[in-house]
């Protein structure tokens, strides 16, 4: 995947969650685009604790080239 097309997806107004799929089986919900930091050649996801009182437990980083497939995550 391209930096500029997650980067285009995560601007979208108003914003819609998505779910990030890797080449490994690993699957990321992306509920707001602050969670989300685009570089190069990789993604950063801040990943929320079990708990999502909005406090982060850690950031995963993923290569764009692991990025298999994105899913948009059906409205609450």
């Amino acid at each position: 995947m391209k930096p500029e097309d997650l980067k285009m997806l995560l601007e979208t107004n108003p914003f819609v969650p998505f779910r990030i799929h890797l080449s490994d089986g690993k699957a990321f919900d992306i509920k707001h685009p602050d969670f989300v930091w685009v570089f190069r050649t990789r993604v950063d996801i801040a990943v929320p604790s079990e708990d999502e009182r909005g406090i982060k437990d850690h950031v995963e980083r993923c290569s764009l080239l692991h990025i298999v497939r994105l899913e948009e995550l059906q409205a609450a």
